[in-house]
């Protein structure tokens, strides 16, 4: 007897509705799953077969074959556990197939029959709703995670036991329901304050404008000047993330398998800071069946790298397509995913090999040679470098200031001036006659953006065609000023850029100078 349930397969972030086909026919005794599965969907047959039994129903000696279509995606992973099994209930009789026929079925079983957690299965229930299915049966453990997709029915199982007896109509299980924006309203902040950090005036500003503006940020300065302890506190003062923002998230980290029972949706924006010794599959994402990078994990969040020039060469080369495009792909022999990759790069690192190049009289001399200096600093590339909107030096701080008489704004201060100017942002990119909806801040303004909103008067035209003759400027360092300018009269609530915008933003590149 055949019968058929459905499953859903993920290719990368996406992914399409899969039918479980299952016949069990006479002959002699079998088991085989086809469909291009792979180790963990092959090794499915003992945990259904074994987990049929001890929940109390047949399992038929005969031949089951089971083909998972269509049979040119590659399966992957024991999401199918439960669907196989149930398509195997249905057809020896002991489940009706009309019973079964509105539904999607997503599970892992274990041998006693229980059902448990699978990763992913956000993704999961996003490809169920887009393909137009409503009603899904998932892991007990999965269930509020799932509900945060509006617009279908979760119905949460503990057993396959539970399962039948739902599927006989002999007991009720209610969907599962949350309320996404008391779960993104009711967190409580977990980055630490800013006010803890003395002195570094001109730092916390350029902090300020960059979560303004979504700006890339580098910092230069000796070590223990508090480039570090800068950057941990960015994410406190940035927005809060939207809904739409969270559930972007969210749906990244299921993926790959971060999300915990207790707390299923990401309601902060993600802070990643992998160790210099990170390879470029551990940024961009990949393996054999390519999953989300450190790049993609910090969608919407905080990518930090700490100790800049100390990372492979070839690992910070690949972060330049993503911080122009705003997603990354990646090639493999078994797949092409595409992930997104909105993040601010936010990179620490010492002027030199012994770390003391800018440092006064009252410190610490550099001993570096003119060459090491420059060799040290080649190690970070001209594009790339490029492509940073702000470069500022973090000095070291003195006795005074360590003292801590004169505290700096907390976050939560800050963090209301960044939202009123991001405010504004968002009034500008989505005016009724305006189609550039999916521009969330002024750093991701394309150049048709940039010559609408970055217009300069004339004196500040004058003052940008020196800087970039004198800097000697790229185009698109000439247009990241420009945004950074924005940004700047966003910040002091202006709708025109003056001069002393336009000259703040420049003098966020002035240290070009310092090796040119």
């Amino acid at each position: 007897m055949l019968s058929i349930i459905k499953s859903t397969a993920l290719i990368g972030l996406d992914g399409q509705v899969i039918q479980v086909e299952v016949d069990v026919s006479s002959g002699l005794p079998g088991f085989d799953i086809v469909g291009l599965p792979d180790a963990a969907v092959r090794e499915s047959r003992d945990r259904v077969r074994t987990a049929i039994r001890n929940s109390g129903y047949d399992f038929p000696v005969k031949k089951i074959t089971v083909n998972l279509a269509p049979a040119d995606i590659k399966k992957e992973g024991p999401i199918y556990d439960l669907p196989i099994a149930a398509a195997i209930l249905t057809a020896t009789g002991q489940v009706k197939q009309e019973n079964c026929d509105a539904y999607i079925f997503l599970g892992e079983l274990s041998l006693d029959g229980s059902v448990r957690s699978i990763q992913g299965v956000l993704p999961h229930t996003m490809v169920i709703r887009e393909n137009n299915f409503i009603k899904t049966i998932v892991p007990a453990a999965n269930a509020m995670e799932a509900a945060l997709t509006s617009g279908i029915e979760i119905y949460p199982v503990n057993s396959l036991h539970q399962l039948v007896q739902f599927l006989r109509a002999e007991i009720e299980i209610l969907p599962s329901k949350v309320d996404l924006e008391s779960m993104l309203n009711n967190t409580q902040l977990i980055y630490p304050d800013m006010a803890d950090v003395y002195g570094q005036h001109e730092a916390r500003r350029a902090l300020e404008v960059a979560a303004t503006g979504g700006h890339n940020l580098l910092m230069l300065g000796s070590p223990g000047s508090g480039k570090t302890m800068l950057a941990r506190r960015l994410p406190g003062i940035m927005p809060n993330l939207t809904i739409d923002e969270a559930m972007e998230v969210t749906k990244i980290y299921s993926l790959a398998g971060l999300i915990k029972p207790e707390k299923p949706m990401i309601s902060q924006r993600p802070f990643r800071s992998p160790h210099h010794t990170a390879t470029i599959n551990s940024l961009t994402g990949g393996g054999r069946y390519p999953r989300p990078g450190e790049i993609s994990l910090s969608q919407h969040g905080v990518l930090f790298l700490d100790e800049f020039p100390e990372f492979h060469k070839e690992a910070l080369e690949c972060l330049r397509q993503p911080m122009e495009d705003g997603i990354i792909t990646i090639s493999r022999v078994n797949a092409t995913v595409t992930y997104p990759a909105q993040f601010m790069l936010v990179a620490s690192m010492n002027p030199c090999p012994c770390g003391f190049f800018f440092a006064d009289t009252n410190n610490r001399e550099c001993t570096c040679t003119p060459h090491q200096i420059q060799k040290y600093i080649n190690r970070i590339s001209g594009p790339l470098l490029d492509r940073i909107d702000i470069q500022i030096e973090v000095p070291r701080i003195n006795y005074e200031e360590l003292l801590g008489k004169n505290k700096g704004e907390n976050s939560l201060e800050i963090k209301r001036r960044v939202e009123a100017a991001r405010f504004l942002q968002h009034k500008r990119f989505h005016r009724p006659n305006n189609k550039t909806t999916n521009i969330r801040c002024n750093a991701q303004m394309g150049p048709s953006e940039v010559r609408a909103f970055c217009g300069l008067s004339k004196a500040a035209a004058a003052l940008m065609k020196s800087a970039f003759n004198q800097l000697r400027l790229s185009a698109r360092s000439h247009d990241k000023i420009l945004k950074l300018a924005r940004t700047i009269a966003d910040l002091a609530g202006v709708a025109k850029i003056e001069v002393e915008h336009l000259a703040e933003a420049i003098q966020y590149r002035n240290l070009d100078r310092k090796y040119q």
